[in-house]
């Protein structure tokens, strides 16, 4: 069974173990970037947890605008109470555990911080073969981003809140 949480301070060994496990070094989080998203918004980094070990996790800070800009992966503010933009800087799921809808899960516990905060929407950057499985889970292709992160083409994603425009 999977549990979702919130993040705690100890999580980050295995966290990285899981973002390096699933990104390449140029795109990859550092441990100081994950030490400041535990730190500031611990309310939107969401673990998934099977047999109390770390099989995957969703995080992002709540952003103004609809797009990901790259100093959000330099530095983060912490999340206002109500609106703006629930932004996805991170989502990965261990090797062993993928293809188990764990990852759809993640962003649907996101959806009900969404919801349950009066945020627009949630915003995200992914790579080209990734765009299908968003837009599976209900995101809106918006094209390539400008975002320049690891040297690699990204496409901003979005999905505005039902009854929002």
């Amino acid at each position: 069974m999977i549990v979702l949480k919130n993040v705690q301070a100890t999580d980050s060994e295995q966290l990285l173990l899981i973002e390096n496990e699933g990104f390449p070094v140029e795109e990859a989080a550092t441990k100081e970037a994950f030490e400041e998203r535990i730190q500031l918004i611990p309310d939107t980094f969401i673990v998934a947890k099977k047999k109390g070990e770390i099989v995957g996790y969703i995080n992002g800070p709540i952003i103004n605008q609809p797009y990901i800009t790259d100093d959000l992966f330099e530095k983060i503010k912490r999340n206002p109470n109500r609106g703006g933009y629930q932004s996805i800087l991170g989502l990965a799921v261990s090797k062993q555990a993928r293809n188990q809808g764990i990852a759809k899960m993640l962003i649907e516990k996101m959806e009900e911080l969404v919801k349950e905060n009066e945020r627009k929407g949630i915003t995200l950057t992914c790579k080209q073969e990734l765009v299908s499985f968003y837009e599976k889970c209900g995101f809106i292709n918006h094209g390539l981003s400008q975002s320049q992160h690891g040297g690699v083409s990204w496409y901003n994603m979005v999905k505005v809140r039902e009854g929002m425009d």
